[in-house]
């Protein structure tokens, strides 16, 4: 039995810890593509398809982890699920570096994905079993590690045009494999630094798997509204940086750019955390989608720096607590043993999503219109995703939990 008294006495500190987790899981491995999209896109002369093809390999992976995670965690636990899956996904970051040809980069995105979605499960239930022993901020602490995803977006903003100058620099005829290497250091680093907060929280999940207690039907709606966020919300995440460029947006503003969409990222836990507490049903996740369809659409609307930082600081404080928002919503409405299997089916439709988003969009952005048309697919798809997730009801208390 690990020693709770962190995690009792500082969970506020123990929350930040456990959010390191989402900084390697999505702020490293997946959102950092973004900034290496372009140049690897003209280096190796690929399509947007392609390009895009990149975060849908990563997605797929993240898919097939969500179906896994489960029973890793039934038979390990959730602290070495999110522990042996940082280190996983760090080292395949740093294979990352070493080629060049496409499939082996997609293979590598796969494997970097399935080994993230260890991590943001596994961290995920730390998260509602530490928001479980503080009931009164539980919206908070949950909202914390997921908010973590900023740390990772805002440091890979800051290290990959750096990484990228210095390999230029050196003539290195790949530049841009530095900032792998760069990003996958860091992954280690962050994995040393969350180990402690993370084993100061119950991370058995004997339970985890009992059947009957997550009801596909009964969250119909939630996950249907998930599913579009999923599709959505990739888009954005892939291609903005690319589409600042083709608008002639300076590298050094397009680095502030992505640092602010990830202090927006942080501070959304202490945005959204009365919400989260709040609504017990799909309120949450339907008003978080059409706050990003609105941010996905001002870069597509106006080019200016006040459309574009605002898209960006809107998108940053809102993507994450939607993600937060389902964790919210099983937490309301399931018993604590059924969290796990709960928070593995939204995940599991999040990251179907995913898979169909960046292809769809980079299909679209290869076609007249370009990367603004992409967008306005993905705008129309985080709104269905709102009016699909407003139709998600709380389950009726006698059906459903213990008393948490």
């Amino acid at each position: 039995m690990s020693d709770h008294s962190l995690a009792l006495r500082r969970p506020l500190l123990t929350a930040l810890g456990i959010s390191l987790g989402a900084a390697i899981s999505l702020g490293l491995s997946r959102f950092s593509y973004a900034l290496l999209l372009p140049p690897m896109r003209a280096d190796l002369a690929w399509t947007y398809l392609l390009a895009g093809a990149m975060n849908t390999a990563n997605a797929f992976g993240y898919f097939i982890g969500a179906l896994i995670t489960p029973a890793l965690m039934r038979r390990f636990g959730a602290q070495p699920a999110l522990i042996g899956g940082a280190v996983l996904t760090a080292l395949f970051m740093l294979l990352s570096g070493f080629v060049t040809e496409a499939a082996m980069l997609l293979g590598q995105r796969v494997l970097a994905g399935i080994a993230s979605a260890f991590i943001f499960i596994a961290g995920g239930v730390l998260a509602a079993r530490l928001g479980a022993m503080h009931p009164q901020r539980a919206g908070f602490l949950i909202g914390l590690y997921y908010g973590g995803t900023g740390f990772g977006i805002a440091a890979a903003a800051l290290l990959v045009p750096a990484a990228i100058d210095a390999a230029a620099g050196n003539g290195a005829p790949h530049a841009w494999q530095w900032a792998w290497f760069a990003l996958g250091g860091l992954c280690l680093a962050m994995t040393l630094a969350m180990a402690l907060p993370a084993r100061s929280i119950d991370g058995s999940t004997a339970n985890a798997g009992a059947r009957g207690h997550f009801k596909v039907r009964a969250f119909g709606f939630g996950l249907a509204g998930y599913f579009m966020f999923g599709v959505g919300y990739i888009g954005y995440m892939t291609f903005v940086i690319a589409l600042l460029k083709e608008q002639g947006m300076q590298q050094s503003v397009i680095t502030v750019f992505y640092a602010s969409l990830g202090i927006a990222v942080i501070a959304s836990s202490r945005i959204w955390a009365g919400m989260l507490d709040r609504f017990k049903g799909g309120q949450s996740l339907a008003i978080l989608n059409a706050l990003l369809a609105v941010a996905t659409l001002l870069p597509v609307l106006s080019s200016t720096p006040v459309a574009v930082f605002a898209s960006g600081i809107l998108f940053g404080a809102v993507f994450l607590s939607v993600v937060a928002s389902t964790t919210a919503l099983v937490r309301h409405n399931l018993a604590p043993h059924a969290w796990s299997s709960g928070i593995s089916g939204f995940t599991t439709v999040f990251a179907f999503g995913q898979i169909v988003g960046p292809t769809v969009v980079g299909w679209i952005s290869d076609a007249a219109g370009g990367l603004q048309r992409g967008l306005v697919f993905s705008a129309i798809a985080l709104l269905v995703g709102a009016l699909l997730a407003s139709r998600q009801r709380a389950l009726p208390a006698d059906d459903h939990r213990q008393p948490r």
